[in-house]
């Protein structure tokens, strides 16, 4: 086991003070932080630093021995790559909209980009890696989201409540067909509306939504969300497509999973993420980036209704822990809560490889006859496959809590 240090991304929609106070930096930080990634992605891979300061990078580590580093079977499975990564992501500003696909899509999708010799850099390519993509985003702070199709009912409510007579054809439309195929008819319609017919309806649309807030009405959330991302896109369809989709705010440890196809935006907060090492992304608007349309159109879920939080699910023997289940195969994320002046002492086996990340507090953690950590808040550290069981305390009396993510149960 050894301390890790994760790679800081410099997107423009992060905060320049969440990530370097979490660090321990100079706060605020001269650019936009928005992400910190932990694990063994090509494109940033993390660092081991053993206590004489010196520095291994995880991803060749594990190319070298992914047996050793993640054991056999999660090696074999998964080609020996590390199946998931885990993240702080620190949104001051909405992401782009999107949605990824599953691993049947991927597989197809990346054979079809490769035979065509679109190169895995190119901004137009959708497909970079041939694997599916899901993810856990667990709150850290109130944490803002978009997230999979309301109720069809809801949101022809919700239309109805801001009518404007560009807008009546279109709540009409899925009042009359009010399922995930009416959905995808006015979902569809609305992205590939010509800009100028969007130039025309979206005004109409902010304006109502600027009544509706003044007046204090069932939807007065979500219409300040469209308001928001109408004014930083305020020529975009992402900006409609936001009004079917379900506006959750989230409380510190609760979490949603985003399964292949669900449509969503992360809109502000700070949370862990973690979800399959890929980056695969079909965008649908809010970004200057590559949107395909049609590409877009055969991975979105058009399924709806209330979109499930997860609150974790309490483990035996120790309810410290609490563990958010999913189906994805690529991760699993556990959650572990000390309260002040609790001094109990957990074992975490280690039959896979494991990334423990501390956001509060200060813990010791410790091997039968080897080292002891001192992991404090903002750090992780890497525990592979060939390490032994360790033990996790506090280290002083105030309270901590840690992550720990895992591979999930790989399908036999």
């Amino acid at each position: 086991m050894e301390l890790l240090r994760g790679a800081v991304r410099p997107y423009a929609w992060g905060s320049r003070t969440t990530i370097p106070e979490l660090l321990g930096r100079p706060v605020p930080a001269p650019h936009p932080e928005a992400e910190l990634w932990m694990g063994a992605h090509p494109g940033d891979p993390s660092w081991l630093v053993d206590s004489a300061g010196t520095e291994r990078n995880l991803l060749e580590l594990v190319e070298a021995d992914p047996v050793g580093q993640l054991g056999e079977r999660c090696a074999n499975h998964w080609g020996g790559r590390l199946p998931f990564l885990l993240k702080i992501l620190a949104a001051e500003e909405p992401l782009s909209m999107q949605a990824h696909p599953s691993a049947a899509q991927a597989a197809e999708g990346y054979r079809r980009e490769e035979s065509a010799g679109i190169p895995r850099d190119a901004p137009n390519r959708n497909y970079p890696d041939p694997t599916a993509k899901p993810e856990l985003v667990c709150a850290l702070t109130e944490f803002h989201a978009l997230a999979g199709f309301r109720d069809p009912h809801r949101t022809v409510a919700l239309l109805r409540a801001i009518d404007t007579p560009g807008l009546t054809k279109y709540t009409e439309l899925l009042a009359g067909q009010p399922d995930p195929d009416g959905l995808r008819a006015l979902f569809t319609t609305w992205i590939t509306l010509p800009q100028s017919a969007l130039d025309d309806l979206l005004p109409e649309v902010l304006d109502a939504c600027v009544l509706h807030v003044k007046d204090h009405g069932e939807f007065d959330t979500e219409c300040r969300t469209v308001l928001e991302l109408g004014e930083t896109h305020p020529r975009d369809a992402g900006v409609l497509a936001a009004l079917l989709l379900n506006r959750l705010t989230l409380s510190a440890g609760e979490a949603i999973y985003l399964p292949a196809g669900n449509l969503h935006l992360y809109l502000h907060g700070t949370a862990v993420e973690i979800l399959a090492n890929s980056d695969n992304i079909l965008r649908c608007g809010l970004t200057p980036k590559h949107v395909d349309v049609p590409e877009l159109l055969r991975v979105v879920d058009f399924a709806c209704g209330e979109m499930p939080v997860l609150l974790g699910e309490a483990t035996e023997p120790d309810a410290r822990m609490a563990v958010y289940r999913t189906d994805a195969p690529e991760f699993e994320l556990a959650r572990i809560e000390w309260a002040d002046n609790d001094g109990a002492a957990i074992e975490l086996d280690c039959t896979g490889p494991q990334i423990l990340l501390c956001t509060q507090g200060e813990l010791l953690v410790s091997a039968d006859d080897g080292p002891e950590f001192e992991l404090h808040r903002g750090q992780s550290m890497w525990l592979s496959a060939a390490d032994p069981a360790v033990t996790v305390r506090q280290r002083a009396a105030t309270g901590a809590r840690l992550f720990r993510a895992t591979p999930g149960t790989c399908p036999d």
